[in-house]
């Protein structure tokens, strides 16, 4: 192998170890308002907004909180893509860059996966975001692209394109490379934004899945499922059968505890079997006093069928 200050080549000697993230309260702690309608004394409803993190307290007490207008589009129509078509990402961009600002300026604490993910894209390992929001994933991908801008620093930028030109050298043979951002470019096209309340995501997926509408835990589910399979299609064109004997992991974090509990049940009795012999690792960030979140492993029993 060429050894190249500006291509690690050492990447060829790691694990493959690969990321699945919630977007807020995970990641972020973003200033998104959900517009809800809270009872009064008097008997009456006020408007009443509040963040992701409040609402999944409040989002159960159905009979002192309800959508404003009683309308639940109305209620999470900031975290929908609203805006002219030349401004699709604008709202998310905005929230995310002020979310980041609060955590850079130690104003606010990250959220509890914000190392890690700060951390897999600085290793140029592959992601995916699968969050309940109704965003086109062009508008997710440009959250990352802010993220990447405003919190790693230069020396961490050169360190990730290092790593991504060394995937690229080693697994995909390519030996002239394209500026940084046409490195960063093509890394963040092979990952994976799933906003699974999004009207296309939902198209899609009603497309392969047919029955009864799919819930958000269900609708996360096939978006987790979408990314594996994904990743295993990108393994083997990298590698052929040459990754069998490395370890191979998926790590799940989400803040719903709901969400969570839909995951483990389903990778123990469909992911696990179907791509048997990856150590799935699904973290619950509920309790931000744990970092990294609760870890619990589950993990395939049969050899790779692939």
């Amino acid at each position: 192998m060429v050894e190249h200050p500006d291509i690690n080549t050492q990447v060829a000697l790691r694990d493959f170890k690969y990321y699945i993230f919630d977007w807020d309260d995970n990641i972020l702690h973003m200033p998104t308002r959900i517009h809800l309608e809270k009872r009064q004394p008097d008997g009456t409803w006020r408007h009443h907004s509040v963040s992701t993190s409040v609402f999944s307290i409040v989002r159960q007490d159905t009979a002192n909180y309800r959508p404003l207008h009683d309308d639940r589009d109305a209620a999470f129509i900031e975290f929908q893509d609203d805006a002219p078509a030349d401004d699709r990402a604008g709202r998310f961009v905005r929230d995310t860059e002020e979310a980041i600002d609060r955590v850079m300026s130690g104003k606010e604490p990250p959220g509890p996966s914000f190392t890690t993910f700060k951390k897999t894209l600085v290793e140029g390992r592959l992601f995916a975001i699968v969050t309940a929001r109704g965003h086109a994933s062009a508008t997710l991908r440009a959250g990352v692209e802010s993220f990447i801008r405003l919190v790693l620093s230069p020396a961490e930028r050169q360190e990730m394109l290092a790593n991504l030109r060394g995937y690229r050298y080693c697994y995909d043979g390519v030996r002239e490379f394209g500026t940084d951002d046409e490195e960063i470019a093509y890394y963040l096209g092979l990952n994976r934004y799933h906003a699974v309340t999004n009207p296309d995501f939902k198209a899609w997926m009603d497309s392969r899945v047919k029955g009864a509408a799919p819930t958000s835990e269900e609708r996360k589910q096939f978006a987790i499922r979408d990314f594996v399979e994904h990743l295993f299609h990108v393994l083997e064109r990298m590698n052929g059968d040459s990754f069998g004997w490395r370890p191979i992991s998926i790590g799940f974090s989400d803040d719903d505890q709901a969400n969570v509990a839909a995951v483990q049940k389903y990778i123990k009795e469909a992911l696990g079997s179907r791509f048997p012999s990856v150590k799935f690792c699904v973290y619950d960030t509920s309790d931000p006093s744990i970092e990294n979140g609760r870890k619990v492993v589950v993990s395939g029993q049969m050899d790779l069928g692939l």
